[in-house]
């Protein structure tokens, strides 16, 4: 639960300056929802389906992978590289970490595709994190929740390095370096030191399994302030871009929070609009392809580009103008913005 009275601030202090990209995304895993690998056409109907959703607040031109090795293979580069090439998407690169005390085989992969497609690749790429969320499957709760094999700090750390050496004199060289973690893991002071390692943060926010404070939608945004705001204020300085966000359209009740089409709408409607164009956002999802979560998040069936509800953002939200998705070329809005715009709302929370 909240303690009482806690001061919340609205988490739009992270927005981006003038003249900087804000990049708009959804995650995309190794696999189908059947648990087979993804070719080159799968993860090319994902970002071509994202690109062209009817409504949507922006140009959806981004994908964060979670690995950059083709599922069934050892170190062969993830096929969505060529995809991202042909496509012009860019890439956040993930490093899979968990369960390992190395990263051979990932760097492998990476260093043939940089050795491959060169500076084209290079160009699309806007980051790396090196591993997600394993300093929370370690963690009280990741083990209470039995969230699976996690790393430690240290040799989150140590990966880091290795990165950092692996791209240095390549074409990567100069790409922010960081990590991906939930917001208790960032707040949790024995993970300092990853902090200090790291050129940005990425966090993944839920607010739908935040059970222990009141997670009904109609709290969703003060929840998600509160779990934002905690991330804020344990990275300092350093960048912090939101990774995982999303509402489950169907699926099991977790504590107060009820999967729906409705309610995903009402937390894209009040949670990704107000963030969408000011700050780096990889949405979760465009389509299912864990078979392990009985949540499902899709916007979309089938890869459709009629969405399960309605993306056009209120007016008030401050949110970029509905793409023209009947146009022959859609044109990448550049979503960058004159000055920061901090909007702070003073929140007490009742036990």
């Amino acid at each position: 639960m909240f303690p009482p009275k806690v001061l919340l601030l609205a988490p739009y202090i992270a927005l981006v300056t003038a003249q900087q990209q804000a990049y708009l995304g959804f995650n995309s895993g190794a696999t189908l929802a059947d648990s087979t690998a993804k070719q080159q056409s799968d993860f090319e109907k994902e970002f071509k389906t994202a690109q062209a959703l009817h409504g949507s607040p922006g140009t959806f031109n981004s994908v964060r992978l979670y690995t950059n090795v083709q599922a069934g293979t050892t170190d062969t580069p993830i096929s969505a590289f060529q995809a991202a090439v042909d496509t012009n998407t860019t890439m956040l690169l993930g490093l899979w970490c968990s369960g390992s005390n190395t990263i051979t085989n990932e760097l492998n992969a990476l260093q043939a595709a940089i050795t491959k497609y060169g500076q084209k690749f290079a160009d699309l790429v806007v980051g790396i994190s090196v591993g997600s969320e394993d300093l929370y499957r370690i963690s009280e709760s990741g083990i209470k929740n039995n969230a699976g094999i996690g790393t430690g700090p240290d040799e989150i750390i140590a990966f880091i390095k290795d990165v950092r050496s692996a791209i240095a004199n390549t074409e990567l060289a100069g790409k922010p370096v960081g990590h991906v973690d939930s917001w208790s893991a960032w707040s949790n002071s024995s993970n300092t030191a990853v902090i200090e390692a790291v050129d940005f943060i990425g966090t993944d926010l839920y607010p739908y399994y935040e059970k222990d404070k009141v997670n009904t939608i109609e709290n969703a945004t003060v929840v998600f302030d509160y779990i934002y705001n905690k991330t804020l204020s344990a990275a300092g300085k350093k960048p912090v871009w939101i990774t995982e966000t999303g509402w489950p359209t169907s699926g099991p009740s977790f504590g107060q929070a009820v999967p729906s089409v409705n309610n995903a709408k009402t937390y894209w409607d009040q949670i990704g609009c107000t963030l969408f164009g000011r700050t780096n956002v990889w949405w979760y999802n465009l389509r299912d392809s864990n078979p392990a979560n009985t949540e499902k998040f899709a916007i979309t069936n089938d890869l459709s580009t009629t969405p399960q509800f309605n993306l056009t953002c209120p007016v008030d939200s401050g949110a970029p103008a509905p793409i023209n998705t009947s146009a022959a070329n859609i044109v990448v809005p550049s979503m960058v913005y004159g000055a920061i715009s901090i909007f702070a709302s003073l929140i007490y929370y009742l036990v």
